[in-house]
């Protein structure tokens, strides 16, 4: 019988698959074996206060020790701004809760039924709330609201002691707090000056980014509009940051809000070019002087990164960019040329609406360099302030609030029905859980991860309690364990891919061991209380999937509906414009769609993002055309049109082709004065006006179906994709 053999080639096949999926699996769990400096150093400080707080609550012979640990941990993120504004905010949100408890005990105290009903309806109006509010003043609402609920379960048995509890409470915290902030200190060297570097890099990142942006389009280069605009993603998330830098440098000066002002001028740099690219499409300009001026403004954008390294001296910068912007503003109204010179009409005009549009991009990034630089050291006696708007969706506030009320309505109804022991620790974890899910845009995407932290946790506490905790009768030799268990959670928190679980195991591994200074937990104890937890976190876990689950169709639904509003509204002549809102609003709705669309957006997403984009871009030119029949250089018969033209895209619903043919006889009708007019400013008014309501028509012409708010927005194109 002949013997069977196995190809030899396909033996290195095999082992490199192997090699493959081990490399994977070590890859996976480098963050443990072959940590950061920073994963090392973040874990130790977090671990060495956590500690501290924890012995000094169990030396003060305070009730529930164990929650000054876990404040610790829920205060503890990656930079000191970060930590000192969570802190910060966590003793407001605590202060408020306590206060909110005493009164519901107060209003309420042999009403259960009214008792629940008005605590589900607290922390649903703080989960609300927290929608229209960023970084941690929103988790400053929830707070409030989770921590009246802690209060009052725990209050629950002896209501007569609730000021007591609710003052036991605070102590924890503001212990927690304390030592977290204390070892932050101690480990933050040369923070204030760490944190100028840091706001200085982010904005020459942002700056260099958008500039090589502008370059790339300007060049004509292929896929650059794609590129483009993700980076407004990274402005809206480098605007959070420098808030929490901002704290870092300290209360003397007012670099952090230069910094936000020079983000908002790189977002409407960005904007610009964006409009840009559509000029350039409309427009003739493979020949003429504004392929000369092109050139020269791509070489200084493109070396604009390199000469912010270099820390040169902005005024060079500027005087460079001066020649430009002067050299545009020369271009685009240049004296009148003798008649028997014959030079075609149509080419100088477009070279002469692209200079004045590269001008005005110019001007942009020289209020992008001068606050930039401003952002870079203290002005004495300066009292500028700056905030970036960010979009509101009361849609998702009354959801978010909703799904609060019924969680708690919810385990109170198990809780009635059960007569569970444990049933005031159900409701409690239940109210921190889904506080903490409604500070979160899309709640059901950190579910998950957070349910698997706390299955960690209990595995972890687990241990401890039974292995561990036995075996030690004092303070010092029981943290000897519990540091590994909560060094190797702070390790995890700094990994991206285990933050989420970390987050929830940092958290609730402390409540499960729940050491205390005269009794130890037993079997019976920890399952009561492990169970409680998990069960717990099922039951948020259920409800943030089950009622009013997030919809990312419904949200761009609401997003579009919003946006197209407010560009209506900046239509009406009688209501003054606001760039500053207008950039901010969208900026974040733009990344809100990119967050959500996930590592592979569908193709009616894209759609949605490329819509986004038109309506931020026909928006500013609409200020800018508002800005211009304010400046009323413009003679009666350019203003008509203008006017018409605003006047049909605040009423017009739908059909958007009808204002884009308004706006083409608009641009027909500035032309034909453009030459016939002599007066150097009115021609460059009526330049201006040209350089706006090409982008308009255009952008009207092209994404006329997202326009369209009598009709849901469906691409066929991306609809065949999906086929």
């Amino acid at each position: 019988m002949p013997s069977v053999r196995i190809p030899l080639r396909l033996t290195p096949s095999l082992s490199t698959g192997s090699r493959s999926r081990a490399t994977a699996a070590r890859g996976r769990w480098s963050w443990l074996y072959a940590p950061s400096a920073q994963a090392v150093e973040f874990a130790l400080r977090n671990t060495i206060a956590a500690l501290l707080a924890l012995g000094i609550a169990m030396w003060m012979e305070l009730d529930s020790p164990i929650w000054a640990t876990m404040t610790v941990w829920a205060v503890a993120q990656g930079t000191r701004g970060e930590s000192l504004s969570k802190a910060r905010w966590r003793i407001v949100g605590t202060v408020i809760g306590a206060t909110a408890a005493i009164g519901l005990f107060t209003l309420f105290p042999q009403q259960p039924l009214l008792f629940f009903l008005t605590l589900a309806i607290w922390m649903g109006l703080c989960a609300g709330l927290a929608t229209f509010v960023s970084n941690f003043r929103a988790y400053a609402l929830v707070l409030s609201g989770y921590t009246c609920a802690i209060i009052a379960m725990g209050a629950v048995h002896d209501p007569d002691n609730v000021f007591m509890i609710a003052i036991s409470r605070s102590t924890y915290i503001g212990l927690g707090v304390v030592c977290e902030a204390g070892m932050g200190l101690i480990f933050a060297t040369g923070q204030e000056r760490q944190a100028r570097i840091a706001v200085r890099t982010k904005l020459q990142t942002a700056l260099s980014l958008v500039s090589a942006s502008i370059a790339d389009i300007l060049s004509d280069a292929a896929s650059t509009q794609r590129k483009a605009r993700d980076l407004f993603a990274t402005i809206l998330r480098l605007n959070s940051e420098i808030e929490f830098a901002e704290i870092e440098m300290g209360p003397h000066g007012h670099e952090g809000d230069h910094a936000r002002a020079a983000l908002a001028a790189v977002s409407i740099l960005l904007s610009r070019g964006f409009g840009m690219a559509s000029r350039l499409a409309a427009l003739a300009h493979s020949h003429g002087s504004f392929r000369e001026t092109s050139d020269e403004t791509q070489i200084f954008l493109r070396g604009l990164e390199r000469r912010l390294k270099a820390q040169e001296p902005v005024q060079s910068i500027l005087a460079d960019l001066h020649v430009l912007i002067e050299r545009c503003r020369a271009h685009a109204a240049p004296f009148m040329v003798p008649d028997h010179e014959h030079t075609p009409m149509v080419g100088p005009v477009d070279e002469r609406v692209l200079h004045v549009a590269l001008g005005e991009l110019l001007h942009d990034l020289e209020i992008a360099v001068i606050e930039y630089d401003a952002s870079t050291h203290l002005i004495p006696g300066d009292r500028f302030h700056f905030r970036l708007q960010t979009h509101r969706d009361p849609r998702n506030a009354i959801n978010n609030g909703l799904r609060v009320t019924a969680s708690i309505l919810f385990t109170a109804l198990v809780w009635e029905i059960t007569a569970w022991p444990n049933g005031a620790g159900f409701i409690s974890i239940t109210a921190l859980i889904c506080g903490l899910f409604a500070t979160q845009e899309n709640p059901v995407l950190g579910t998950t991860s957070f349910l698997k932290g706390t299955v960690w946790s209990i595995i972890a506490g687990g241990i401890l309690t039974f292995i561990f905790v036995p075996k030690f009768d004092t303070y010092e030799m029981f943290i000897m364990a519990f540091g590994p268990a909560m060094f190797i959670g702070g390790l995890a928190r700094i990994n991206p891919a285990t933050a989420g679980a970390a987050a929830a195991y940092g958290l609730l591994m402390p409540a499960t061991v729940n050491v205390q200074n005269h009794h130890r937990l037993n079997e019976i104890a920890f399952f009561n209380g492990a169970s409680a937890t998990l069960l717990a976190a099922c039951a948020a876990v259920l409800v943030f999937h089950t009622f009013l689950p997030f919809n990312p169709q419904s949200e761009r639904h609401r997003l579009r509906m919003q946006m197209l509003a407010e560009l209506r509204a900046l239509c009406h002549l009688r209501k003054a414009p606001e760039t500053r809102r207008w950039i901010g609003r969208n900026i974040d709705r733009f990344a809100r769609l990119i967050r959500h669309a996930g590592p592979s957006p569908l193709p009616i997403v894209e759609n949605y993002l490329q819509g986004t984009l038109a309506v931020m871009t026909i928006g500013l030119n609409v200020i800018r055309l508002r800005t211009l029949l304010d400046r009323d250089h413009l003679p009666d018969t350019a203003r008509r049109p203008i006017a018409l033209l605003l006047d049909r895209m605040e009423y017009t619903r739908d059909r958007h082709d009808r204002p884009a043919r308004v706006a083409a006889a608009a641009v027909r009708r500035l032309r034909a004065l453009d030459r016939t007019e002599h007066d150097l400013v009115t021609r460059l008014e009526l330049i201006r006006g040209i350089s706006y309501l090409v982008v308009i028509r255009d952008e009207l012409t092209a994404n006329a179906a997202f326009l369209d708010e009598m009709h849901g927005y469906t691409s066929h194109r991306a609809l065949q994709e999906l086929r």
